[in-house]
């Protein structure tokens, strides 16, 4: 292991853009980050990363190690909603890739830059040239078309049916925004990160496309034996005052309703008795509304790998319903369009920090083509109200959407 202090170097995407840049020159594949908070940093990132197809049960394969200030390197990817829709269609993009690093650039919450290397290897010669030339920022479009309005107003009042009828509790009925992208899918990344500045942001590209995931949510932390989720359930745009949040009654019983559907699942592998709930309805600022977030802890048992861990709360309960088995088969009869990296997980697994992953909400899926999708939804409970329910989706796509927009509209200016 090496660790060397680079000092500051700009921010994450002026990293990214830059390395992003290099790595083409060179034939080398891109690079991947993860932005926010990750593993104690503000940014962890892959010079360049072999992102192939994988088989998804062998996704984050990595022991569980940790704690660790240093990252060091280990296997970054993602792992998409394993379900299909009701039209039958095969993934857009592989149902789960990433690559393994031996290196990564880390960004400390003060600013500072550092190079680690899980072999002892000093910072490459072109990764060093890389981040002494920054690059420009390049243009971006993306043309979206409308969702479909009665195809989820359907949905919901389906779902609002199942409730009735004692077949679920809460269901999370979701939507599509679909576009062309004009340009890079790495500058809409680095743009919207920096515009919305999510909390678990992570990028990944391949030959098969890219995914570009502004999440606000964490799905699991895993430090050796120590594992935690931060369920968010509950939502209201910024403009509404956050104590309203917690005056709701039906956002208050979503939230508890899957704080108890994780403590579920983690007790499947869990040390029995070691399941708690440290922290319960916190409001939390993300990109264009409130959230209220909860905390789920367990300790695991100590020959439980990450394949097991997966297996017992995958996909993550705040985008499935309660029971999970029963949501998940009606939600594939409910969405015409198969989710895919959508409401799956992107993350990375360490060596020697362990393992962080995020829930993919507010997550764009590119292929090969320059299609986009983006999904949004929200958890259908007794007393939910389809047209409100609707504009929740519509409140957590704007910062999305609103930043090709943007970005157009600069490029018009100039």
């Amino acid at each position: 292991m090496r660790i060397d202090r680079l000092g500051d170097l700009g921010t994450a995407a002026e990293v990214l853009r830059s390395l992003a840049g290099a790595a083409a020159r060179r034939g080398l594949a891109p690079p991947a980050a993860l932005v926010g908070e990750w593993f104690g940093a503000s940014a962890v990132i892959a010079p360049t990363v072999s992102a192939r197809a994988i088989d998804p049960a062998e996704v984050f394969a990595v022991a569980p190690d940790g704690p660790s200030e240093a990252v060091g390197g280990g296997w970054i990817g993602y792992l998409s909603y394993p379900d299909a829709a009701s039209d039958g269609a095969p993934p857009r993009i592989p149902e789960a890739a990433g690559g393994w690093t031996d290196s990564v650039l880390r960004r400390d919450v003060d600013g500072c830059w550092w190079h680690e290397s899980l072999s002892g290897a000093t910072i490459k010669g072109w990764v060093a040239e890389a981040l002494s030339s920054p690059v420009p920022h390049n243009t971006y479009e993306i043309d979206w078309a409308e969702p479909d309005f009665a195809r989820h107003q359907e949905g919901v009042l389906a779902a609002l049916a199942a409730i009735g009828a004692g077949e679920v509790y809460q269901a999370c009925v979701c939507t599509q925004f679909t576009g062309t992208l004009h340009g890079s899918p790495l500058e809409f990344f680095a743009d919207a990160v920096t515009r919305t500045t999510p909390a678990r942001a992570a990028y990944l590209a391949g030959d098969w496309g890219a995914v570009a995931s502004l999440s606000p949510e964490l799905f699991v932390r895993r430090v050796g034996d120590e594992v935690t989720s931060s369920p968010i359930k509950g939502t209201l745009p910024l403009h509404c005052a956050p104590a309203e949040l917690l005056a709701s009654a039906k956002d208050v019983a979503e939230n508890i309703m899957i704080v108890d559907l994780v403590r579920n699942d983690l007790g499947r592998v869990a040390e029995t008795g070691s399941v708690t709930v440290p922290e319960l309805l916190r409001v939390q600022a993300a990109p264009g509304v409130w959230h209220l977030v909860s905390t789920v802890a367990a300790t695991v048992r100590p020959e439980i790998p990450n394949a097991a861990l997966l297996a017992a709360a995958f996909p993550p309960a705040s985008v499935t319903g309660t029971p999970k088995g029963r949501a998940r088969e009606l939600l594939s009869q409910w969405e015409p369009r198969r989710r895919g990296v959508y409401c799956g997980t992107v993350g990375m697994a360490s060596p020697i920090a362990g393992t962080e992953l995020n829930v993919a909400i507010r997550t764009v899926e590119f292929d090969a083509h320059g299609t986009a999708v983006l999904g949004v939804g929200g958890g259908i409970t007794a007393d939910s109200d389809a047209k409100a329910e609707w504009q929740e989706c519509l409140h957590k796509a704007a910062p999305v959407i609103q930043a090709g927009q943007d970005s157009r509209e600069r490029s018009t200016a100039s």
